[in-house]
């Protein structure tokens, strides 16, 4: 907007944050109601952070590939590291109950030492079939740890699309998006 003479931002290298000027703000604001063609700047706000989700959440976060680097825990390498248990997993909403039935927590623990039993055999072996029997049978509920670098623009598509999904975890996302400094950049909110 050739607007760099009304700036009214500070800048030191010793502060957690940029004193963001109320010009400079506002017209931040404008550019990101304007539409993606407008707001190219958010694509230059860089955010790091640790992600720990299960396999079918992070199976959809993918979508978002454009403008993010994901660096996560290796299932090739560090898959049989250590013994399984269930806190491993992302198991809060099976139907556990006896009424029900369907997948008691006794299926769940079944589940958890039959893997616990393939990882000795495949350590005490080193046999490849059982680790490929894990990595088959591993439900999609097992959680893995990335850490992912994205930008503004994508977090505020992401926010766009995900913020009243039925799956909780894109709720706690979209509640961590809220938490970011100058989030109302991405929401659309005021604060």
């Amino acid at each position: 907007m050739n607007s760099w003479d009304r700036s009214d931002s500070e800048f030191t290298f010793n502060s957690k944050y940029p004193g963001l000027g109320s010009n400079d703000f506002d017209l931040m604001m404008r550019l990101s109601r304007a539409g993606t063609d407008h707001r190219k700047f958010m694509r230059m706000i860089v955010v790091y952070v640790d992600i720990t989700a299960p396999m079918y959440w992070l199976t959809e976060f993918d979508t978002y590939k454009v403008g993010t680097v994901s660096n996560s825990t290796s299932k090739m390498h560090r898959l049989t590291y250590k013994p399984f248990e269930i806190s491993d997993f992302s198991f809060e909403h099976l139907i556990c109950n006896k009424s029900e039935a369907f997948f008691g927590s006794d299926k769940v623990k079944s589940l958890v030492d039959n893997l616990n039993q393939l990882r000795n055999y495949y350590l005490e072996t080193k046999d490849k079939h059982y680790w490929y029997s894990i990595l088959q049978l591993l439900p999609c509920s097992y959680n893995q740890k990335r850490t992912v670098m994205l930008n503004y623009e994508v977090l505020a598509n992401i926010y766009k699309s995900r913020k009243g999904h039925k799956l909780d975890e894109w709720k706690e996302f979209c509640e961590w998006i809220e938490s970011l400094p100058y989030s109302e950049l991405i929401t659309g909110k005021s604060n």
